[in-house]
Protein backbone atom coordinates (compact mmCIF):
# COMPACT_ATOMS: atom_id res chain seq x y z
CA UNK A 1 0.00 0.00 0.00
CA UNK A 2 0.94 3.29 -1.30
CA UNK A 3 0.78 6.95 0.15
CA UNK A 4 1.66 9.85 -0.93
CA UNK A 5 3.07 12.82 0.60
CA UNK A 6 3.57 16.52 -0.75
CA UNK A 7 5.02 19.93 0.64
CA UNK A 8 2.63 22.45 0.05
CA UNK A 9 4.80 25.83 -0.36
CA UNK A 10 6.37 25.61 -3.90
CA UNK A 11 4.56 22.30 -4.36
CA UNK A 12 0.83 23.15 -5.14
CA UNK A 13 0.40 26.97 -4.05
CA UNK A 14 3.32 29.66 -4.17
CA UNK A 15 5.25 30.30 -1.35
CA UNK A 16 3.56 32.32 1.31
CA UNK A 17 6.16 34.10 3.14
CA UNK A 18 7.25 35.77 -0.07
CA UNK A 19 3.78 36.65 -1.25
CA UNK A 20 3.73 38.61 2.15
CA UNK A 21 6.87 40.11 1.63
CA UNK A 22 5.87 41.37 -2.11
CA UNK A 23 2.55 42.74 -0.68
CA UNK A 24 4.13 44.29 2.30
CA UNK A 25 7.62 45.97 0.73
CA UNK A 26 9.87 43.72 3.30
CA UNK A 27 12.03 42.38 1.41
CA UNK A 28 13.47 40.44 4.98
CA UNK A 29 10.35 38.32 4.99
CA UNK A 30 11.40 36.81 1.29
CA UNK A 31 13.63 33.98 2.84
CA UNK A 32 12.36 30.54 2.79
CA UNK A 33 13.46 26.73 4.05
CA UNK A 34 15.23 27.26 0.66
CA UNK A 35 16.79 29.59 1.81
CA UNK A 36 17.49 28.68 5.44
CA UNK A 37 17.35 24.94 6.36
CA UNK A 38 16.82 25.48 10.06
CA UNK A 39 12.94 26.15 10.63
CA UNK A 40 13.46 27.29 14.18
CA UNK A 41 15.82 29.66 13.42
CA UNK A 42 13.53 30.80 10.39
CA UNK A 43 10.30 31.40 12.22
CA UNK A 44 12.07 33.24 14.73
CA UNK A 45 13.57 35.47 12.41
CA UNK A 46 10.04 36.34 10.48
CA UNK A 47 8.22 36.69 13.74
CA UNK A 48 11.14 39.74 15.11
CA UNK A 49 10.49 40.94 11.35
CA UNK A 50 6.30 41.25 11.99
CA UNK A 51 6.84 42.63 15.59
CA UNK A 52 9.45 45.31 14.29
CA UNK A 53 6.66 46.28 11.83
CA UNK A 54 3.31 46.01 13.73
CA UNK A 55 1.94 43.16 11.37
CA UNK A 56 0.06 40.38 12.43
CA UNK A 57 -1.96 37.41 11.57
CA UNK A 58 -5.00 39.63 10.07
CA UNK A 59 -2.55 41.20 7.46
CA UNK A 60 -0.90 38.02 6.88
CA UNK A 61 -4.31 36.31 6.31
CA UNK A 62 -5.29 39.12 4.04
CA UNK A 63 -2.82 38.56 1.69
CA UNK A 64 -3.06 34.91 1.53
CA UNK A 65 -6.62 35.15 0.59
CA UNK A 66 -5.37 36.58 -2.80
CA UNK A 67 -3.42 33.70 -3.31
CA UNK A 68 -4.15 30.63 -6.24
CA UNK A 69 -2.55 27.38 -6.34
CA UNK A 70 -0.27 27.38 -9.09
CA UNK A 71 -1.31 26.79 -12.58
CA UNK A 72 -2.14 22.97 -13.07
CA UNK A 73 -2.04 22.36 -9.23
CA UNK A 74 -5.44 21.25 -8.51
CA UNK A 75 -5.81 19.26 -11.28
CA UNK A 76 -2.59 17.05 -10.47
CA UNK A 77 -3.81 16.92 -6.94
CA UNK A 78 -7.32 15.07 -8.37
CA UNK A 79 -5.16 13.47 -10.53
CA UNK A 80 -2.75 12.07 -7.90
CA UNK A 81 -5.74 11.32 -5.45
CA UNK A 82 -7.61 9.51 -8.31
CA UNK A 83 -4.88 6.96 -8.00
CA UNK A 84 -4.27 6.57 -4.29
CA UNK A 85 -4.20 8.35 -1.00
CA UNK A 86 -2.03 11.52 -0.71
CA UNK A 87 -1.30 13.71 2.48
CA UNK A 88 0.15 16.87 2.02
CA UNK A 89 3.02 18.08 4.70
CA UNK A 90 3.81 21.22 5.25
CA UNK A 91 5.81 23.34 8.13
CA UNK A 92 3.26 25.94 7.44
CA UNK A 93 0.39 26.58 9.69
CA UNK A 94 -3.44 25.89 10.17
CA UNK A 95 -3.91 29.62 10.20
CA UNK A 96 -2.75 30.09 7.10
CA UNK A 97 -3.73 26.57 5.16
CA UNK A 98 -7.67 26.71 5.16
CA UNK A 99 -8.27 29.14 2.74
CA UNK A 100 -5.61 27.49 0.25
CA UNK A 101 -7.18 23.60 1.13
CA UNK A 102 -10.62 25.45 0.10
CA UNK A 103 -9.21 26.08 -3.66
CA UNK A 104 -7.16 22.96 -3.78
CA UNK A 105 -11.11 20.93 -3.10
CA UNK A 106 -10.04 20.28 0.64
CA UNK A 107 -7.20 17.41 0.33
CA UNK A 108 -5.75 16.28 3.53
CA UNK A 109 -3.04 18.31 5.46
CA UNK A 110 -0.56 17.89 8.34
CA UNK A 111 0.52 21.31 9.37
CA UNK A 112 1.50 23.46 12.66
CA UNK A 113 -0.01 26.04 14.53
CA UNK A 114 0.82 29.62 15.89
CA UNK A 115 0.48 31.17 19.08
CA UNK A 116 -1.16 34.64 18.32
CA UNK A 117 -2.03 36.99 21.42
CA UNK A 118 -5.48 38.76 21.94
CA UNK A 119 -4.16 41.57 19.42
CA UNK A 120 -3.14 39.44 17.22
CA UNK A 121 0.56 39.60 17.13
CA UNK A 122 1.72 36.15 16.09
CA UNK A 123 3.90 35.92 19.23
CA UNK A 124 5.36 32.22 18.89
CA UNK A 125 4.76 28.70 16.80
CA UNK A 126 4.05 25.54 17.94
CA UNK A 127 5.62 22.20 15.89
CA UNK A 128 3.12 19.56 15.78
CA UNK A 129 6.25 17.01 16.04
CA UNK A 130 9.67 17.06 16.42
CA UNK A 131 11.18 16.76 12.21
CA UNK A 132 7.57 16.72 11.22
CA UNK A 133 7.76 15.87 7.30
CA UNK A 134 9.83 12.97 8.60
CA UNK A 135 8.19 11.76 11.28
CA UNK A 136 5.62 11.32 10.21
CA UNK A 137 6.64 9.63 6.41
CA UNK A 138 8.22 7.16 9.15
CA UNK A 139 4.77 6.88 11.50
CA UNK A 140 2.88 6.06 8.07
CA UNK A 141 5.82 3.29 7.43
CA UNK A 142 5.45 1.88 10.94
CA UNK A 143 1.38 0.85 9.82
CA UNK A 144 2.01 -0.69 6.65
CA UNK A 145 2.17 2.04 3.86
CA UNK A 146 5.21 2.31 1.91
CA UNK A 147 5.46 6.20 1.27
CA UNK A 148 6.17 8.54 -1.74
CA UNK A 149 7.05 11.97 -1.16
CA UNK A 150 8.02 15.29 -3.04
CA UNK A 151 9.18 18.66 -2.14
CA UNK A 152 11.01 21.47 -3.45
CA UNK A 153 13.24 22.60 -0.23
CA UNK A 154 15.62 21.65 2.72
CA UNK A 155 12.96 20.49 4.76
CA UNK A 156 11.76 18.00 2.54
CA UNK A 157 14.80 16.56 1.87
CA UNK A 158 14.94 13.72 5.02
CA UNK A 159 11.16 12.89 4.12
CA UNK A 160 12.00 12.05 0.50
CA UNK A 161 15.15 10.65 1.07
CA UNK A 162 12.99 8.15 3.65
CA UNK A 163 10.71 7.18 0.94
CA UNK A 164 10.24 4.13 -1.39
CA UNK A 165 10.32 6.74 -4.24
CA UNK A 166 11.40 10.14 -3.40
CA UNK A 167 11.23 13.68 -6.26
CA UNK A 168 12.28 16.62 -6.14
CA UNK A 169 9.97 19.64 -7.53
CA UNK A 170 10.78 22.97 -8.80
CA UNK A 171 14.12 22.84 -6.35
CA UNK A 172 16.50 25.21 -6.24
CA UNK A 173 19.98 24.43 -8.66
CA UNK A 174 21.92 24.34 -4.99
CA UNK A 175 19.68 21.41 -3.71
CA UNK A 176 19.63 19.44 -7.12
CA UNK A 177 23.24 20.11 -7.11
CA UNK A 178 23.50 18.77 -3.81
CA UNK A 179 21.49 15.88 -4.38
CA UNK A 180 22.39 14.27 -7.41
CA UNK A 181 20.86 11.10 -6.52
CA UNK A 182 17.18 12.24 -6.38
CA UNK A 183 15.11 13.15 -9.19
CA UNK A 184 14.27 16.19 -10.12
CA UNK A 185 11.25 17.38 -12.19
CA UNK A 186 9.40 21.15 -13.08
CA UNK A 187 6.20 19.66 -14.53
CA UNK A 188 3.13 18.32 -12.85
CA UNK A 189 3.15 15.59 -15.58
CA UNK A 190 6.42 14.68 -14.95
CA UNK A 191 5.75 14.65 -11.74
CA UNK A 192 2.53 12.34 -11.80
CA UNK A 193 4.27 9.73 -14.42
CA UNK A 194 6.99 9.16 -12.03
CA UNK A 195 4.73 8.79 -9.23
CA UNK A 196 2.76 6.56 -11.45
CA UNK A 197 5.80 4.69 -11.56
CA UNK A 198 6.79 4.22 -8.51
CA UNK A 199 3.29 2.75 -7.43
CA UNK A 200 3.20 0.03 -10.10
CA UNK A 201 6.38 -0.87 -8.82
Amino acid sequence: MYITCLDLEGVLVPEIWIAFSEATGIPELKKTTRDEPDYDKLMKYRIAILKEHGLGLKEIQDVIATIDPMPGAKEFLDALREMGQVIIISDTFKEFAAPLMKKLGWPTIFCNSLVVNENGEVVDFKMRVAQSKLTTVKALQSIGYDTIASGDSYNDLAMIKASKAGFLFRSTEQIKADNPDLPAFETYDELLAAIKAATAE
